[in-house]
């Protein structure tokens, strides 16, 4: 007779990541990104899966990716628990880890539940869409194919995995920076992040114009650790990097610091910055427009073209900023402010916003940013090194 409460106790080792096994139904992490703590079943066809935390204190964004296969087709209930945290993000399921859609859900006493048809074809399970550290490399790499990119390693994680920086280098010396994936889980600006580097280096009259001028710095996957473990948020110290750009105690914020205390000091410029997160909205943080900062319309200027540009398509979108200034908190876009006195905004994409519109509404924050951008006095122009 079946035994209720059947824990999986053993969690067989892989090349990296975990194998939860029964009799027909197996739970694995053997992937990148993959999380899951602990399998318990606790009927024919019920199992409840727990997941933790790298460490705590955290923000409640509670990460899971596993893959579910059975030896023999069945109906398997899956009941989803997290310790430390309530569930943020809405299940996704893939068949090759690739492709996503939404899959069925409930939540009921901070459980998730769904059903599904299990086989010996796996199927992926996860908060959001995997885009692991080979994905990232892959697309640097065939950016600078087009030649007008240079592919490089800027630093190391604390697991000396390479952090890549993409550069194109024009005539000009001054700087637009991006950055990406300090936080693991955030894959919705990742999304953002991807279309919109690819405007910027296209070859339409406006990226090329904008080329002459501004050279372009992209850092699309600053916790290759923490995408790698399926971290919550930090890197595998236990550290936020978005905390971390007034102490520098850590080697992936360290990188960018040093890559661009040192274009300063070859008498090149700081002009932008963009970091790409997700939160449960769509919102730009921006610093206050009173700041003190060069071009202090800057901001104001590109989201207003912004709104002006999507609201054909989509007119009840509203292009929400929130400008704020905590000089003690240590994120990315007051670095740049109190560093090199420009304007750096966080581009937030929400955790299910439609990704079509992800996609376009990346191309228009492009275009308009080079847009708004060229508009400004240069840095000749200005009297300035």
């Amino acid at each position: 007779m079946f035994r209720l409460f059947n824990f999986c106790l053993l969690m067989l080792i892989s090349a990296y990541g975990y194998a939860c096994k029964f009799s027909n139904v197996e739970f694995a992490t053997d992937f990148s990104g993959g999380r899951l703590a602990q399998c318990q079943q606790v009927s024919q066809d019920t199992f409840l899966l727990t997941f933790n935390p790298e460490n705590t204190p955290i923000n409640d964004s509670p990460w899971y990716s596993f893959k579910v296969t059975a030896k023999q087709p069945q109906t398997v209930n899956i009941v989803m628990q997290v310790n430390n945290g309530k569930h943020r993000y809405q299940p996704k399921i893939s068949r090759d880890g690739k492709h996503w859609q939404k899959q069925p859900f409930t939540v009921n006493n901070s459980k998730m539940r769904m059903s599904l048809a299990a086989s010996s074809q796996a199927i992926w399970i996860s908060g959001q869409e995997i885009i692991s550290n080979v994905d990232y490399y892959q697309w640097g790499k065939n950016l600078a194919a087009h030649q007008i990119v240079e592919q490089e390693v800027i630093g190391h994680s604390v697991q000396e995995r390479p952090i890549y920086g993409l550069s194109a280098r024009g005539e000009g010396k001054e700087w637009l920076v991006i950055l990406g994936r300090q936080h693991p889980p955030e894959l919705t600006g990742a999304l953002a992040m991807f279309p919109f580097t690819e405007t910027l280096l296209g070859v339409s009259p406006l990226a090329l114009s904008f080329r002459e001028r501004f050279n372009i710095l992209v850092v699309p996957n600053l916790n290759p650790d923490g995408v790698f473990l399926g971290n919550w948020r930090h890197n595998v110290n236990g550290v936020d990097l978005n905390r971390d750009w007034k102490k520098f105690q850590q080697p992936e914020s360290s990188a960018v610091n040093d890559y661009l205390t040192a274009l300063v000091a070859g008498k090149q410029k700081i002009a932008m910055a963009v970091d790409f997160h997700s939160t449960r909205k769509d919102i730009f943080y921006s610093m206050p427009h009173d700041y003190g900062l060069e071009n202090p319309q800057l901001v104001n200027h590109w989201l207003n073209a912004l709104q002006q540009a999507i609201s054909g398509a989509y007119p009840d979108f509203q292009v929400v900023q929130k400008p704020g200034n905590n000089p003690d908190r240590g994120v990315f876009k007051q670095y740049i402010a109190d560093t090199f006195k420009v304007h750096a905004i966080t581009y937030e994409m929400g955790d299910e916003t439609d990704r079509d519109f992800i996609d376009k509404l990346a191309v228009e924050a492009a275009n308009t940013l080079m847009t708004t951008m060229l508009a400004t006095q240069g840095q000749d122009e200005s009297g300035g090194e």
